[in-house]
């Protein structure tokens, strides 16, 4: 593909993008084939909406979550400012055909990772080492894809990978760093009622292994995570159906919650 054609590309997704409407297919004379070209489109299309961009999310980091959308494995897509909601705060669900929540673990980058000269891939540790904080988080994706489970990965990572609204907590003040992440346990309510359970170890096996795998996959695409950055790193839960009028905790134990009402 070349740079007209990623542009089309995404100029073919950013109505839906705005309106939270769907489109059927990236028309097929700019569809992307590769992940490349769908991170291609997927940059141009950030930079027509006109959106600022606050990281990122990792899509599919566990088997209900590539179930989900019809894909092998994990997808990265971009999270944009406008779209950011704050604990407590209400999510319309208007033009959402997804219907779900996510529990998510969310780190903030403080510097920026870079691809390692060498070319060798990032470790856990180098990683981690460049986290500034923890939040926790409530993922409410959205696709642009009409049939988003059978779109296949190149145009789902092209419209940012199912990316809507993020509900955020505050850093977390636990001593987050001194617990296995991958055995916490995460419960999420509808209104009063216990409607999923979940670990960190749904993501990846880690949700740390998980924001090593997207410093990687950025990395070998000529991106990178950059400091401010706050990556959600995918749903700890199965994703959770939800309507109009309901409220959805995410308790996490020790590290806090984080809330959302629907409308």
């Amino acid at each position: 593909m070349t740079n007209p054609q990623f542009e089309s590309a995404a100029q073919a997704l950013l109505a839906a993008w705005k309106s939270h409407g769907r489109i059927d297919a990236i028309p097929e004379d700019c569809r992307p084939r590769t992940r490349a070209e769908g991170y291609a489109v997927q940059s141009a299309l950030l930079r027509a909406s006109g959106e600022t961009g606050f990281g990122w999310k990792i899509a599919a980091t566990s088997t209900a979550g590539q179930q989900h959308i019809g894909v092998s494995g994990p997808l990265a897509g971009r999270l944009v400012a406008s779209r950011r909601r704050a604990s407590g705060d209400t999510v319309s669900l208007e033009g959402n055909t997804m219907r779900v929540a996510e529990a998510e673990f969310a780190f903030r980058i403080g510097r920026d990772l870079r691809a390692d000269r060498s070319g060798r891939p990032l470790a856990v540790d180098e990683v981690m080492s460049a986290v500034q904080a923890m939040h926790l988080a409530i993922e409410v994706p959205n696709s642009r894809l009409a049939d988003f489970a059978t779109a296949g990965e190149a145009q789902l990572i092209a419209e940012f990978a199912c990316a809507c609204f993020v509900v955020l907590g505050d850093d977390v003040a636990a001593d987050w760093r001194a617990i296995d992440l991958s055995r916490h346990a995460v419960t999420v309510r509808r209104n009063d009622a216990v409607v999923a359970t979940g670990s960190g170890a749904n993501v990846l096996g880690d949700p740390r292994i998980a924001l090593t795998w997207l410093a990687n996959e950025l990395t070998s695409q000529g991106l990178f995570l950059a400091a401010g950055d706050v990556v959600i790193t995918g749903t700890s839960v199965v994703p959770v159906p939800v309507s109009p009028g309901e409220v959805i905790t995410c308790d996490f134990g020790v590290l806090g919650a984080v809330r959302v009402r629907f409308d």
